[in-house]
C-alpha cells in the first residue's frame, strides 16, 4: 500500500522541478477552442513535398525497416557534409564529426549531456527557447540567463556576457535565427563574440535549425568564424525549412571527441533516428541538390518568398493596432511587445485566446527577458493572419487592464 505522499513521490525531484512546456500549454488550451486561429506551435503550414513522401513509401515497400548505424545512414551523413559545405562554408567529416538524431531536440539533449558536469554553468540567452533551461537543469547544470534586450534588437553582446559570466561558466547555448524573437546575428555581430568565448575556454552549442529560413541576408554560422569550429557543436534539422516536422530528423555537426561523447549517449537511448525517416531526409537534401544546380533551390525560394509576404502583412499589422513589434530577420516568429496594456504575457495570452479566439505564446516561457512579450508564429496561411490581425485589433480596442 502506498503511504500517503502517493506514487508521485517517486518521482524524480529534478523532474517534479521542471514546469510543462508553455508552448504546448496554449496549444492544448486552443485545440479546445473550436474557431481559434493558431499561431502558437512553430509549425510550417507546408506540407512535406510529394517526392519526399514516395521515397519514404517506396523504402517501406522495399522492406527497409531495419536499424542503421547508431550515427545514421552514411549515405544521408555524406549529403548533410556536402550541403553545409556548399551553403555555410563549414566542412566536416561525416565519419567522425556528425550524428544523426531524433529531430534536433534530441541533439540539443545529447549536446548537453555529453559536456556538462554537475555544478556546470550553462550560459543562456534569454529570450530563447523553452527546451534549454529544462534540459540543463535535468543534466545538473546551473541556468544563467543572458539579457537579450529589445534596444538592442535582441542581439547577443560580450557587454551582456561579461555581466553573465563566472569561473564556473561551461556553456554557451545559442540560437540564432532565433525562436522566439526572429533575431539574426550577422558575421560582424559575432566577431566580438567569438573573442569573449575563446578567452574564457567556453564551449559553445549552437541550435540553427532555422539557418536556411532568413531574409534579406546570409545565415552566418558560429562556427565558421576563426577558433570557433573547435569548440561548438552545430545542431540542425529538417523540421523547419523541409517542412518535416513529424518525421523527427536532426543532426550535429562538432569536433570529433564532442561528437563521440554524443554517440555513446545516443547508443543507449535512442539506438537511432527512424530509418525510414532518415531515407526521406535524404531524399530532401538530394533535391535541393538538383534544384540547387538547376534553378536556386526553387522549392526552398518559394516557401520563403511566403513567409516573407506574411512577415511584412503581420509585423505591420501589428504595429497598426497598438503592439509594437521589431522586424524579424529570420525563422517564422514576431514577439511584440504587450507592455502598453498593463497585463502580464499569460494574463494576455489567456484573455487573447478566451475573448479574441487567437493562440499566441505568452513570452514569459521563454525566460525571464521575454515577459512583456508574446510570441506569435505567421507559418499560418495570409487569410488567417488576416483573420487574426482583424480579431487581436478588435481586441485592443475594447480590452481593459485588468
Amino acid at each position: 500500500m502506498f503511504n500517503e505522499k502517493g506514487t508521485g513521490w517517486f518521482v524524480s525531484s529534478h523532474v517534479r522541478d521542471i514546469r510543462p512546456s508553455g508552448i504546448r500549454t496554449f496549444f492544448d488550451l486552443n485545440a479546445a477552442g473550436g474557431d481559434t486561429i493558431a499561431l502558437g506551435v512553430g509549425e510550417p503550414d507546408f506540407v512535406t513535398p510529394e517526392k519526399v513522401r514516395e521515397a519514404c513509401i517506396q523504402a517501406l515497400r522495399e522492406g527497409q525497416t531495419k536499424y542503421t548505424s547508431n550515427a545514421g545512414l552514411m549515405e544521408l551523413r555524406e549529403e548533410i557534409s556536402a550541403y553545409f559545405s556548399g551553403s555555410f562554408a563549414l566542412s566536416y567529416d561525416p565519419e567522425q564529426e556528425m550524428i544523426v538524431t531524433v529531430g534536433s531536440s534530441e541533439a540539443v539533449d545529447l549536446a548537453l549531456r555529453a559536456v556538462i558536469d554537475p555544478g556546470d554553468e550553462v550560459l543562456i540567452p534569454a529570450p530563447s527557447y523553452i527546451a534549454y533551461e529544462p534540459i540543463t537543469h535535468l543534466h545538473g547544470g546551473k541556468i544563467v540567463e543572458v539579457a537579450d534586450t529589445e534596444e538592442e534588437q535582441f542581439k547577443l553582446t560580450p557587454q551582456a556576457l561579461q555581466v553573465a559570466i563566472t569561473p564556473h561558466s561551461k556553456v554557451l547555448m545559442i540560437n540564432y535565427p532565433c525562436n522566439p524573437t526572429g533575431t539574426v546575428m550577422t558575421e560582424q555581430d559575432w566577431l566580438p563574440i567569438t573573442e569573449f568565448i575563446i578567452k574564457h575556454n567556453l564551449v559553445v552549442i549552437s541550435d540553427e535549425v532555422y539557418a536556411e529560413l532568413t531574409y534579406g541576408r546570409k545565415h552566418a554560422s558560429i562556427a565558421s568564424l576563426p577558433g570557433m569550429k573547435e569548440r561548438t557543436i552545430v545542431i540542425s534539422g529538417f523540421s523547419k525549412a523541409f517542412a518535416m516536422t513529424g518525421w523527427r530528423v536532426g543532426y550535429a555537426c562538432g569536433p570529433h571527441e564532442l561528437i563521440a561523447g554524443m554517440l555513446k549517449i545516443h547508443q543507449y537511448t535512442a539506438m537511432c533516428a527512424p530509418t525510414i525517416a532518415q531515407i526521406a531526409a535524404l531524399e530532401s537534401l538530394q533535391i535541393a541538390a538538383l534544384e540547387s544546380l538547376r534553378h536556386g533551390l526553387a522549392a526552398k525560394d518559394e516557401m520563403m518568398a511566403s513567409y516573407n509576404e506574411r512577415r511584412k502583412l503581420f509585423v505591420a499589422g501589428l504595429n497598426a493596432i497598438g503592439l509594437a513589434c521589431h522586424e524579424p530577420e529570420g525563422a517564422f516568429y514576431a514577439f511584440p511587445s504587450i507592455t502598453s496594456t498593463d497585463m502580464s504575457s499569460e494574463q494576455f495570452a489567456l484573455r487573447m485566446l478566451k475573448e479574441a479566439k487567437v493562440a499566441v505564446v505568452p513570452g514569459h516561457v521563454f525566460g525571464s527577458g521575454g515577459e512583456g512579450f508574446i510570441r506569435c508564429s505567421y507559418a499560418a496561411s495570409l487569410v488567417d493572419l488576416e483573420k487574426a490581425l482583424e480579431r487581436m485589433g478588435r481586441f485592443m480596442q475594447v480590452m481593459q487592464p485588468v
